[in-house]
């Protein structure tokens, strides 16, 4: 399987050297060989599959590349959908796994389970507290969220979005209403606000109220046929860039954008330049979460027994999230804007932004 995504070696040093204020900080590196190791690392994805482009392929990444420097033993796990989980998560812990991710919100209750049922494993979650089946935060000892505050770079995106649209309409959808996915629309939306709050502007955005937590999505994370429905939709209305936080479902966002001479996409988790080359050229920017690295830390942290259940939370400021490079949209974007939107970037780092949004991860 050929992966288009792997987040920059580089950014592992700064991401394990900064302090994450309230909320951990992120595992050092530790050095190793290829000698075999007794150590078993283990990962269970979502049901948008290793290949999702996304959330699922990032982590994969990571895990692999851990995998390989350290020679540990591994097991994974790929969810078709939402019924494997239990199962593929017992399959980990009955083949002896020492650490075990879970990767995505809807498998937080099943590895919080898991969790409190073997507690000489290590349990890292991706995107997610772990919680109780009614979905309540819960402190579980042996268990590590890896959390990322993407409303960050998706405010960047969002001002982006609003000062480079030529229709003075945007869009965005997700896959489904939960908060790993609310929390880039949450940024969006601000970054659009702010926009016009700065430039006596009026641009719209379609598919996300803030204030109400209402807005559209596909249902799931593997319909592309609804993201690129939901797409068409947005187009028709006038929107000219498009922001789909749906995995897989967001090539289908993109395959209608490619339709569209005008149009210009905005993808999430990996960078969309390289994560989905057949339609790179559409895409403006992504917002980025450094999973791989995160991961990676998380597994030499545990292997050299220094696991902490303390939260790992992405930030600007640790460059756990971040806006990927404008490529080839790079000369077409006005410098004036450029030059704001990493302003804006030192002021949300600095603290003189706060984005806010009832979607932010606990720390």
């Amino acid at each position: 399987m050929k992966r288009k995504f792997l987040a920059p070696v580089t950014a592992i040093s700064v991401i394990t050297a900064l302090a994450v204020s309230a909320c951990g900080q992120a595992p050092e590196e530790g050095g190793g060989d290829k000698q075999a190791s007794d150590f078993k690392s283990c990962i269970v994805s979502d049901a948008g599959g290793w290949d999702d482009r996304s959330f699922n392929e990032s982590s994969k990444d990571g895990f692999d590349r851990a995998v390989e420097e350290f020679g540990l033993q591994k097991g994974e796990a790929e969810s078709k959908d939402d019924s494997d989980y239990v199962q593929n998560v017992d399959n980990m812990v009955q083949q002896g796994c020492n650490l075990i991710y879970g990767v995505g919100f809807n498998l937080a209750g099943v590895l919080t389970d898991s969790a409190k049922q073997n507690k000489d494993v290590h349990y890292a979650l991706i995107d997610s507290t772990f919680a109780e089946a009614d979905g309540t935060p819960v402190e579980v000892e042996n268990g590590k969220p890896l959390l990322f505050n993407t409303a960050e770079a998706a405010f960047l995106a969002g001002y982006l979005a609003a000062g480079t649209t030529e229709t003075g309409k945007v869009a965005t959808f997700g896959g489904m209403q939960i908060p790993s996915v609310s929390i880039f629309m949450d940024g969006f939306a601000d970054g659009v606000k702010k926009y016009n709050e700065d430039n006596g502007k009026d641009v719209k955005l379609l598919g996300w109220d803030k204030e109400a937590q209402k807005g559209s999505f596909s249902g799931d994370f593997d319909n592309q046929s609804q993201g690129q429905a939901l797409t068409e939709q947005f187009l028709s209305q006038g929107a000219d860039i498009v922001m789909p936080v749906a995995g897989p479902v967001g090539l289908g966002a993109a395959a209608a954008v490619a339709k569209d001479d005008k149009a210009r996409l905005i993808w999430v988790d990996a960078d969309g330049y390289e994560a989905i080359p057949d339609y790179k050229d559409r895409v403006l920017t992504s917002v980025v979460k450094q999973i791989a690295n995160a991961v990676y830390d998380t597994t030499v942290e545990s292997k050299d027994d220094k696991f902490s259940s303390e939260p790992y939370v992405g930030t600007l400021e640790n460059e756990g999230v971040g806006l990927a490079p404008y490529h080839d949209f790079e000369s077409k974007i006005d410098d004036e804007l450029k030059s704001k939107v990493e302003n804006l970037k030192q002021d949300i780092i600095d603290g003189k932004i706060k984005v806010e949004t009832p979607n932010a991860p606990t720390k």
